[in-house]
């Protein structure tokens, strides 16, 4: 008997330390959202994620910008058979989509108020950051439909070309700023998973 009761206390104990760690697991800082943190514009992003013009076979009209996720690279079609290519960090594993959007809106320097379910997940984000260098946004947002997903700026270069966010996308302050520039609202935005064949 003495053995049976030491046997359920020892699972209980076990039960208990397995739900605390995967609620702290649960809780952790998201590598790729740190207010605050100041962007180190002297990173050097890998050559493959660098923006450049490539060949790109596509019927979409040119400006359409075409995100493939397993790539984590974006593309603004340009026409002829060649597209500007961006490097970007996706969602993490649970936060990957894919469809078909408009850019709803544009903004400079975008304030960010985290949503509710981030909040749920992440409780140490603070409720709202107004827009800045140490804002995770960065430099641009263009925001997708209606949706709470944004294709970003970033003050972590270093998560370009990685599964980080809860389902932004995200480039480098310099590269956000040039597809600002590039796009209007209105733009066609299609989201892929894997490459078309």
């Amino acid at each position: 008997m003495l053995k049976l009761r030491h046997l359920i206390s020892m699972v209980v104990a076990s039960v208990c330390l397995i739900f605390s760690t995967s609620q702290s697991l649960a809780q952790q800082n998201d590598p790729g959202d740190q207010p605050g943190l100041l962007a180190e514009d002297s990173f050097e992003l890998d050559p493959e994620f660098r923006r450049t013009m490539v060949l790109y076979r596509t019927s979409e009209v040119p400006g359409t910008i075409i995100i493939q996720t397993s790539e984590r690279h974006l593309y603004v079609v340009q026409g002829n058979g060649r597209a500007l290519r961006y490097g970007i960090g996706v969602g993490r594993d649970g936060f990957q989509w894919q469809g078909l959007l408009n850019i709803s809106r544009n903004a400079e320097w975008p304030d960010w108020p985290p949503p509710p379910e981030m909040i749920a997940r992440q409780p140490y984000l603070p409720r709202f950051m107004a827009g800045g260098p140490g804002n995770p946004l960065g430099a641009r947002a263009l925001y997708l439909g209606a949706t709470v997903y944004r294709i970003h700026g970033t003050n972590r270069p270093d998560t370009i070309g990685t599964a980080v966010s809860s389902g932004c996308f995200r480039l480098v302050n310099a590269d956000v700023t040039d597809l600002y520039n590039r796009v209007p609202v209105g733009t066609k935005v299609i989201v892929r998973q894997k490459p078309e064949l």
